[in-house]
């Protein structure tokens, strides 16, 4: 299937594919883990709430009447904002050998006022949006270079709109929460370029894409018991916006494919045809984040922050077995 004969509608088949999404009970990870299943993937759904995980579960076997034939949809508990947590998660994933794929979709948009930090010691929207990631992606590297597979890393318009250098990522000493989310999106996107570096120096056959959702509101989503919920304000007033706006639905396409794409190189970076709205394309990322110095930068940052250092050499090895 070559690039323009791309239909997000249309999946290939994935049976025999594994799949897993972090931040799966609601929005674009739920979505994103909705259309995996009806593919025929096997989907790792993740989350910090089970309750909501069940619900987010059930919805996708009631709303992908052949699902429950046809793929295998399981849940597990992790919370990307603890770092204890990402090591159990990855562990027990681990103990299955077999994964093609993780999309690195969790985390915080509506950031709080005020700075606050995890059970680590981290600011909680870096930690969320990127040290958990980060960390998790290398716990699991080994396992995906075993399925010569994928990581997927979510990035965000906004680090075009204002650009800000995460010189201090943790935002000690100026914090608001819209610097909070820029920077720690500049994060992911400059971490998921500068993997895919390492991981082409080192010969480890993993591929490191970054993709971004455009601008994906609740309010022009399908309403989901237990996963999407949104008020008759937030109907009316996300519909305002028809024009620039798209479902988490639609949003979670260039997600999906950045995943399941075989097309798709390492490095690339997808987001809707028309920037907010729209099919999956190739698109460009930001200036900021493909800095090859902050991108290092930040790698360093995020090796001391979770102690996690990405096995390169063993992962590579893997291959030649």
């Amino acid at each position: 299937m070559s690039r323009d004969e791309w239909n997000p509608r249309e999946l290939p088949d994935l049976a025999d594919h594994t799949y897993l999404v972090t931040g799966s009970n609601a929005g674009l990870g739920y979505f994103a883990s909705e259309q995996l299943a009806r593919a025929g993937a096997r989907v790792i759904m993740t989350g910090r709430n089970p309750n909501r995980l069940a619900a987010a579960r059930a919805a996708v076997y009631r709303r992908v009447p052949d699902a429950a034939a046809r793929a295998a949809v399981d849940t597990m508990i992790l919370d990307t904002s603890n770092l204890g947590s990402v090591r159990a998660a990855a562990a027990t994933v681990r103990s299955r050998k077999h994964l093609d794929g993780v999309l690195l979709n969790a985390g915080i948009v509506h950031t709080p006022k005020e700075r606050q930090t995890t059970l680590d010691g981290h600011e909680l929207v870096f930690a969320t949006n990127a040290l958990g990631h980060f960390a998790l992606a290398g716990e699991l590297l080994t396992t995906l270079a075993a399925s010569s597979g994928r990581m997927v890393w979510v990035g965000s318009m906004s680090t075009s709109l204002t650009p800000y250098d995460p010189v201090d990522p943790e935002l000690v000493d100026d914090y608001s929460a819209w610097r909070a989310y820029v920077q720690s999106k500049t994060a992911t996107t400059a971490l998921g370029l500068e993997a895919d570096r390492r991981l082409r120096d080192a010969g480890v056959p993993v591929a490191s894409v970054v993709a971004h959702p455009g601008y994906s509101t609740s309010g022009r989503t399908p309403g989901i018991i237990g996963v999407n919920e949104p008020s008759r304000v937030k109907r009316f007033v996300d519909n305002l916006q028809a024009a620039i706006a798209q479902s988490k639905e639609h949003g979670a396409w260039s997600l999906v494919r950045a995943l399941v794409d075989a097309s798709i190189q390492g490095g690339e970076f997808w987001g809707p045809r028309y920037i907010t709205h729209g099919e999956p394309r190739r698109a460009k990322a930001s200036r900021l984040t493909r800095n090859r110095e902050i991108a290092e930068r930040l790698w360093s940052a995020c090796e001391d922050a979770t102690g996690v250092r990405w096995p390169f050499d063993r992962a590579a090895r893997v291959r030649k077995r």
